[in-house]
């Protein structure tokens, strides 16, 4: 999915107080009781058939939550009434298939389960933290009560989201400006250490570089070759990808920093986290201490799952998914 030592700016604690004040982990205690396992069965047997569900949905839930706040807006169709919604976006049409059918699948269980009580933007949190345990990453507390969105803007992607392409300043612009610090950034882009990227969003790494280097000389040798291979028909082939961390691409671990210390980042924007003197000390701390890593990239979701959240009359429990339940006026 297709992207944190000093810290810059937290989180201030009236933000924490507004966004969480009526969620919590029991929401659905009473109300829809197998909420937790109706979610774990379907993520089990979506990821064991399709491996590349878990960081899908870690994409899918990271762009969502930080364009407009985490409302499962970017689930919804464009159609007559909503020409333009989120999941039309340029930077969002490479999302995975398999994380949007992951999150049908369980709101249709659920829906035959405990009917108009659940939201998709609390199946999206929950599903995204059972399948990061699932793949080997650290487990931390979801809050649940969303309310789903009543809007979805394709507009609003471009000025929320980071990209491969700029600078480390302008990264780190897009995280501070919503209220997360250096740490949580470099700690949220660990998410890299699972999943895939398409050759496009590299290509400029590996050919044609500069007037003086072909590739990219911060790049290991060895991964420019490998890259130039899998990626040798990727004008033909839009589908064309690489693991984003070569040594483990399916175990979410610290390999991702390891990688980048020695020159295997795939992005831009990887290997910049290795060069900056404001990341590169990050990236060496849970290079060595992947518990360190667990630890502050935890935190750092659990903020993310409360970022913008719609509670109470703010938003509406969406019968589906992909669909508001009333047409706009």
């Amino acid at each position: 999915m297709a992207f944190p030592i000093l810290f810059l700016l937290f989180l201030s604690l009236p933000f924490f107080q507004l966004s969480s004040a009526k969620l919590n982990t029991d929401y659905y205690k009473t109300t829809c009781p197998d909420f937790q396992n109706i979610v774990l069965e379907n993520v089990f047997t979506k990821q064991t058939t399709s491996p590349a569900t878990a960081p899908g949905l870690l994409r899918l839930f990271f762009h969502d939550c930080i364009t407009d706040g985490c409302d499962a807006s970017i689930l919804i169709t464009s159609n007559a009434y909503t020409p333009h919604a989120e999941r039309d976006a340029d930077l969002n049409l490479s999302l995975s298939g398999d994380a949007f059918d992951v999150i049908v699948k369980i709101k249709n269980a659920l829906e035959l389960s405990c009917p108009g009580i659940v939201s998709c933007s609390d199946i999206v949190a929950q599903a995204t933290r059972d399948l990061v345990k699932m793949v080997g990453g650290p487990f931390y507390p979801v809050k649940l009560g969303r309310k789903d969105s009543t809007e979805s803007d394709a507009a609003k992607v471009d000025a929320s989201l980071p990209t491969p392409y700029m600078s480390m300043d302008q990264i780190m612009d897009k995280f501070t400006s919503k209220g997360f610090s250096i740490k949580d950034m470099v700690s949220l882009t660990g998410a890299h250490t699972i999943g895939f990227t398409h050759c496009k969003e590299f290509i400029h790494r590996i050919y044609n570089f500069s007037s003086s280097s072909d590739s990219d000389p911060s790049m290991h040798p060895k991964l420019v070759a490998g890259l130039r291979s899998v990626c040798q028909n990727y004008t033909q082939d839009s589908s064309m990808a690489a693991f984003n961390d070569v040594r483990s691409p399916g175990k979410f671990d610290n390999a991702y920093y390891q990688n980048l210390i020695k020159g295997l980042g795939l992005l831009s924007s990887d290997s910049l986290l290795a060069v900056d003197p404001r990341t590169r000390p990050i990236v060496e701390l849970y290079a060595n201490d992947q518990q360190a890593f667990f630890t502050d990239f935890a935190y750092a979701m659990e903020r993310l799952s409360l970022l913008g959240v719609r509670t109470g009359k703010k938003g509406e429990v969406r019968s589906r998914c992909d669909q508001f339940n009333s047409i706009p006026a």
